[in-house]
């Protein structure tokens, strides 16, 4: 093994020979194992890309006979997370039966419903458009890659020739085709015409590799992609140079990020013209190598070349005309210089799908970029939500490879605008996406939590994350914010430490969540301190604290909020939780409940206020919420204990036996009351909303 380690310089070699030996001869294990390791390497393939498959003897259930069943990726999965339940398996016999029944490159849509005439395993995965081309070769482990180093070398000028060069009469090369049922004739007929070869070059796309087992497989892709990576680094060392060298100066790292951050938001409103959009930026020293580059005005507008690229990339990016240090504080100056730009760039987009379509067609989609480019600063992108954005991103950061390596070899070039149209809008492209599920309620959201590193915050940013929004835990914590925010799927959340006491603090937090997610859109200022004493044993310290984490933590938190949201110019919501207290007078709470109401009324006053800006402004009123709420823990508890004449223990009982409806009141019911507020009641603002089981004397009414 150490060898192999060793013999590996451009991709990573993860056979772990323990593991693999541990999965005894079962072929399709080994296969899933495969697969997985190669997709762990964003140089093999990218998220999505790319399919694996491998062939296995099994007994037919209708004969008794032993029949051959090939087993591969099914439709949009990924290979670096395949399991059993991403794959297809089909009767080998069957799919190259279809060969009888092709009609031609205009029966390709026809033949991907016959596929499932072919399957074998009831439980399998939809075949992908793919299939054929692992059906139609004879080997019992097959991968087909994308690897940044081969698409360079399928992307390149004189194609075939570098192949030949590089292999010699070891690999074979096919022209660019859409993938299909041809494409799979194609390979078979490469195959037959160079026997012994150990795998394809496809033009344009990506490479075939194979072998009689799984980990003969895997080490010949992995040859195979080093020998390119090996070749296009010494081309890049013998020119001395990529890209045509520097032509702009990259801005330190914390002045990148700085203006990431003030630029995003404008960025997310005007890519968000038809549908909102969630963002992600990337500093990288690739990316930052190609747009600070001499060539990247000639690149950029040819666009990508492999088919997995621009389908998540669009057919090419924005590039911006600011200088890098650009003064980025008057926002509504630098939109009128973004405007322009934009506007055009979905004029051109409006051009391609008239130019291109036909009359079977389907609508053309979102015109805005997915792919922004900053020179000096950074990259964009913005998509549907923060996989698919993150996605988009590595996939042209592949793209930026293949362009840098093709330019090393000979010349990069790009598929004609029609091809690329006829894979972007293809009707099996736009079947699939058709079967998308719905998009949760708050999906394309992004949601800032204060005190969320557990009790009711943390309550409500989980009620916030079932429903589609990204989260962005806050809390004085850092050790619960950890915690909290490892319960998240990746993608999902992100976190930042925030005492909502400083001002800076809060502008840190904002900070974070525009760099990972684009913006903000929902503000819950679920942050808390409580304090039950007398007036004469309250302290000028208790008075201040509570005025500081409610009140002015509040207003300081909707005034950089309304920055914000003004930039995106998408709207927004505000939600304050605040207290029965602030409505109801009682003993002992004299700081606390002064503090409460001041919460609620300017609630009131920003609604009034920002109303013009489409951001609504609410209150969440809770009570007696005794189980999972950190402010119950201590003083607290003690000082309503003693207030209300019984022990600690007593109070969870008290308090439910003491609301109308007798019932006690969670963290969980108050995410509720939020949900509500945020992603059902979308007229409403100003309000107050008392979850409270039913607290006669706190009736807003």
């Amino acid at each position: 093994m150490d060898t192999a380690v060793k013999k590996f310089n451009h991709v990573n070699y993860l056979w772990d020979n323990d593991k693999a030996n541990a999965l005894g001869d079962d072929q399709v294990a080994l296969f899933l194992y495969r697969s997985n390791i190669l997709g762990a390497d964003l140089r093999i393939t990218n998220y999505g890309g790319g399919n694996t498959s491998c062939k296995t003897i099994e007994k037919d259930p209708l004969t008794n006979a032993e029949v051959e069943v090939m087993w591969v990726k099914g439709s949009g999965g990924d290979i670096g997370t395949l399991t059993r339940a991403g794959i297809a398996g089909l009767y080998t016999d069957r799919l190259r039966d279809l060969k009888k029944v092709y009609g031609g490159l205009e029966d390709e849509d026809r033949m991907v419903g016959l596929f499932d005439h072919c399957i074998y395993d009831l439980d399998s995965k939809a075949p992908s458009i793919d299939t054929p081309l692992h059906g139609l070769l004879p080997f019992a482990h097959i991968d087909h890659l994308h690897p940044d180093a081969l698409i360079a070398v399928a992307a390149a000028a004189d194609s075939e020739k570098v192949t030949k060069e590089i292999w010699g009469d070891t690999m074979g090369w096919v022209p660019w085709q859409r993938p299909g049922f041809d494409l799979g004739l194609q390979l078979e007929k490469c195959l037959a015409d160079n026997p012994g070869i150990r795998g394809i070059v496809l033009g344009s796309h990506g490479l075939f590799t194979w072998g009689d087992t799984s980990y003969e497989c895997y080490i010949n892709s992995l040859e195979v992609i080093e020998m390119a990576s090996e070749y296009i680094e010494k081309k890049i060392a013998e020119k001395g140079s990529v890209f045509g060298g520097q032509k702009v100066q990259s801005l330190p790292k914390e002045e990148r990020l700085e203006k990431a951050a003030q630029i995003m938001p404008l960025l997310r409103g005007l890519c968000s013209s038809e549908k909102r959009m969630i963002g992600h930026f990337s500093d990288s020293d690739v990316v930052m190598e190609y747009i600070n580059s001499n060539d990247l005005e000639r690149l950029a507008p040819m666009g990508t070349s492999c088919p997995d690229h621009f389908l998540r990339t669009k057919i090419q990016p924005l590039v911006l005309t600011l200088d890098p240090n650009e003064d980025l504080s008057d926002s509504n100056a630098i939109l009128k210089k973004l405007e322009p730009a934009f506007e055009a760039y979905r004029q051109e987009y409006k051009n391609y799908y008239d130019t291109c379509k036909k009359s079977n067609s389907p609508a053309m989609r979102d015109p805005n970029p997915v792919i922004i480019i900053y020179p000096g600063v950074g990259m964009f992108s913005f998509s549907k939500d923060k996989q698919t954005t993150r996605v988009a991103s590595e996939f042209y950061i592949n793209a930026i490879n293949v362009m840098r390596g093709a330019e090393a070899i000979t010349a990069y070039t790009s598929l004609p605008r029609q091809e690329a149209f006829d894979i972007e809008y293809w009707l099996l492209e736009e079947a699939k996406l058709s079967r998308m599920p719905k998009e949760a309620a708050l999906s394309r959201k992004v949601a800032l939590v204060t005190g969320a590193g557990g009790g009711i915050g943390k309550a409500i940013a989980d009620k916030l994350a079932a429903n589609g929004a990204n989260v962005v835990l806050t809390d004085i914590n850092e050790d619960a914010l950890i915690e909290a925010n490892a319960t998240y799927k990746r993608d999902v959340s992100t976190y930042a430490v925030c005492d909502v006491t400083n001002i800076e603090s809060i502008a840190s937090a904002y900070k974070k969540a525009v760099i990972e997610f684009g913006g903000v859109d929902i503000i819950v200022h679920s942050a808390g301190l409580a304090i039950s004493k007398s007036i004469e044993d309250t302290t000028d310290k208790d008075w201040n604290i509570l005025q500081s984490i409610l009140v002015k933590g509040q207003f300081d938190l909707a005034k950089q909020f309304t920055e914000i949201v003004r930039k995106q110019g998408l709207g927004g919501d505000y939600i304050a939780i605040a207290s029965k207290n602030g409505l109801v007078a009682g003993p002992n709470n004299v700081a606390y409940g002064t503090a409460k109401a001041a919460q609620q009324h300017m609630v009131r006053l920003l609604a009034a206020e920002l109303a013009k800006d489409k951001v609504r402004v609410n209150t969440v009123n809770p009570d007696g919420v005794i189980v999972g709420s950190k402010i119950w823990e201590g003083a607290w508890a003690e000082g309503r204990a003693k207030a209300n004449g019984i022990t600690v223990e007593e109070l969870p009982a008290f308090y439910a036996k003491r609301n109308l409806l007798n019932e006690i009141i969670t963290p969980d019911d108050i995410a509720n009351g939020v949900f509500a507020l945020v992603g059902i009641l979308d007229k409403s603002t100003g309000n107050i909303i008392n979850v409270d089981g039913g607290m006669a004397n706190a009736f807003v009414r």
